[in-house]
């Protein structure tokens, strides 16, 4: 097999690394790759968000699959083109990467479908926030940019003052661009984080070992 992984940072390292353990796998593209990935894979120099210009790649250098890493060329709709193409590739479609792209869709998707979440509240303005911290008293909250902000949009507040703060950087200072449009306020939550994927092909999910 020939693959191609798409993303330059540690997640695609560790995907090209794992991928390449398999006696499957004869060669490994990774774009546009890093220093990493360039010991056990061809680098090649596309960025993740070029979706026409790795499909072209792909399609001449007659991929067998691509992995895409990065959330961002997923929630743009690289695995719709590389499916329309006719190319093999692991990753959800644009439609289904929303549940990581938009946290105010992820959150309406977890309350129609009855699956326990925090509570939340989407907020537009810095007037809008003020009126829910003084209406509900809120004094702890976790503060996040609705879209993509490369890991870096979520503010965990203990105090009023924190909120407004928080707010403030990501509505009226845009601190995030157009990922902080919109704000999702959230409850709070005390507790160990971990992060639990699973893969499922509509009838059978498989789960993978716990992170953090």
């Amino acid at each position: 097999m020939k693959v191609l992984v798409v993303g330059s940072g540690g997640r695609e390292h560790a995907l090209v690394w794992c991928i390449a353990k398999s006696n499957k796998v004869k060669k490994i593209y990774c774009a546009p790759g890093n220093g990493g990935t360039a010991s056990l894979a061809e680098n090649i120099p596309i960025e993740a968000d070029d979706i026409s210009s790795l499909a072209d790649f792909a399609g001449k250098e007659k991929i067998d699959l691509t992995v895409v890493g990065p959330e961002a060329p997923l929630v743009a709709g690289i695995a719709d083109e590389f499916l329309t193409r006719g190319l093999n590739v692991f990753g959800p479609s644009a439609n289904a990467a929303m549940i990581e792209g938009s946290k105010a869709f992820a959150k309406e998707v977890m309350k129609s479908a009855g699956i326990p979440t925090a509570f939340f509240n989407l907020i537009t303005n810095i007037d809008e926030l003020q009126e829910l911290v003084q209406r509900k008293n809120l004094q702890k909250a976790a503060v996040k940019a609705d879209s993509l902000a490369a890991g870096k949009g979520v503010f965990i507040c203990n105090s009023q003052q924190e909120i407004m703060a928080a707010g403030n950087k990501i509505l009226q200072e845009g601190i995030f661009g157009g990922a902080g449009k919109r704000v999702v306020v959230e409850e709070l939550l005390e507790g160990e984080e971990a992060s639990i994927l699973a893969f499922c092909d509509g009838s059978t999910v498989k789960l993978m070992v716990s992170s953090q």
